[in-house]
């Protein structure tokens, strides 16, 4: 029964994480609070999952043209360096506020997502050069790479709401939000599995576990350009707010 429900919710989050960029943070809290795992290894089940679902997805969203591995690229690069230090602060602040502060960025993203106005079109989104431009998307990936390895959230449940602010399109947003997180993951899942002590069992159910993620995000990617962008936006806004109140209270 248990093997069937961590291959279920695999499934699940794999597809909600293919078709918002969010919902990745449902796997560590299921490990630690379900089932009862060290956070050791719960970060190293969940992070291995993202890699693959960054992966997969940052491929679909490519082929669909939702992908800008420019800016990716250098938000990644922040997000390399970042990650490093979320895995060293993990073993030194207490979860509970590292936790805290994601949420409360994931609020604040969410509540300014719905009040903010749609960015006129791609074309204004590609002038978006130029040094500064690019320092900001550094610093933005050191941020939130440090913020999501530390707690486990992954990546686009954060990083999707920002770019959304900051004037990516909705969909654009995602597919940069799952292309960084395969960077934020690679960090993570190889410092958590450094430390973490699986049963021969778990090591069995490892390679089913990245499997069935696998094909939840293949499904939730390949469908999301089928979703009316200010309707996605929406569900991701609200699913944030709902969330982050959930975690908060």
């Amino acid at each position: 029964m248990i093997v069937f429900l961590i291959l279920l919710l695999n499934l699940l989050v794999g597809a909600c994480v293919g078709l918002t960029g969010i919902a990745g943070f449902l796997l560590p809290m299921f490990y630690t609070g379900f089932l009862g795992l060290r956070a050791s290894e719960a970060l190293a089940l969940s992070f291995s999952a993202f890699l693959i679902s960054g992966i997969l997805g940052s491929i679909n969203y490519f082929r669909a043209g939702n992908l800008d591995l420019h800016s990716g690229l250098i938000l990644s690069a922040g997000s390399l360096i970042g990650a490093v230090f979320g895995v060293r602060i993990n073993l030194l602040i207490p979860e509970h506020i590292v936790q805290m502060i994601l949420y409360l960025v994931v609020l604040i993203s969410g509540i300014s997502i719905l009040l903010r106005r749609d960015a006129p079109s791609k074309v204004t989104h590609k002038k978006r050069t130029g040094s500064k431009i690019n320092l900001l998307y550094v610093l933005l990936g050191i941020i939130t790479g440090s913020i999501c390895a530390a707690s486990g959230a992954g990546g686009p449940v954060l990083v999707m709401p920002l770019l959304t602010v900051i004037g990516f399109p909705v969909h654009t947003a995602v597919g940069v939000a799952l292309f960084n997180s395969i960077f934020i993951a690679l960090v993570a899942a190889s410092g958590y599995l450094l430390n973490a002590s699986f049963t021969h069992e778990l090591w069995l159910l490892f390679p089913w576990i990245l499997i069935v993620h696998g094909i939840g995000v293949l499904y939730g990617s390949k469908n999301a350009a089928r979703i009316n962008q200010k309707v996605l936006k929406r569900i991701v806004a609200v699913a944030s707010i709902l969330i982050a109140l959930f975690k908060l209270l």
